[in-house]
């Protein structure tokens, strides 16, 4: 998996500000499948977590991921945006891809960590807003292909609880698709 995961995530963001530009004021409150977030706390988290991972890409040095809170209401899609630009912008320089970063999960190469922590966290996270949204779009499945691969690598069965923030994986129906897959590897109901 020694692909370049920068336009993955760039297809994975875009399906997130496609779901975000739907999400009404008043869905704001309503939850979401990822335990602790309703929507407007899954947006914050989304929001820092492209932040974070742009100040990972300009330092290298591990950051903590914080929920965006300086975002209004009716301002998620341009706060999103205005963080997938800084996040294009830092990791452009194709160096980055093999210049180690540090995490909390240990020390890797910029492409690993664009692919288990950043592709997966957006592709993930995208059927969470998904569903709390009722399913409105189609999701890309072939991303969810990759995140489910990078998931069961670096998230395995055994390995869930504190510190880990998923909880046990889940069965997932006969004939589900990639991302009912990925909901229930990542511990999710479905």
């Amino acid at each position: 998996m020694d692909l370049d995961p920068r336009p993955l995530y760039a297809r994975a963001t875009d399906q997130v500000a496609a779901l975000m530009a739907r999400v009404k004021p008043e869905a704001l409150g309503d939850p979401t499948p990822c335990d602790g977030f309703d929507v407007r706390g899954l947006l914050a988290h989304l929001v820092g977590g492209v932040r974070a991972a742009a100040e990972l890409g300009r330092t290298g040095a591990d950051v903590t991921l914080e929920a965006a809170e300086d975002v209004p209401d009716d301002g998620w899609l341009q706060a999103y945006d205005e963080a997938r630009a800084l996040f294009g912008e830092v990791w452009a320089d194709d160096a980055k891809l093999d210049a180690p970063v540090s995490v909390p999960w240990g020390e890797l190469p910029g492409r690993a960590y664009l692919s288990s922590g950043c592709v997966l966290e957006a592709v993930g996270h995208a059927w969470d807003l998904s569903a709390a949204l009722g399913h409105p779009l189609p999701l890309d499945q072939e991303l969810a292909e990759y995140a489910l691969e990078w998931a069961r690598r670096v998230l395995p069965a055994e390995r869930r609880g504190a510190p880990v923030p998923f909880g046990p994986v889940r069965p997932a129906p006969e004939g589900a698709d990639a991302y009912v897959r990925l909901a229930a590897w990542l511990g999710r109901e479905v």
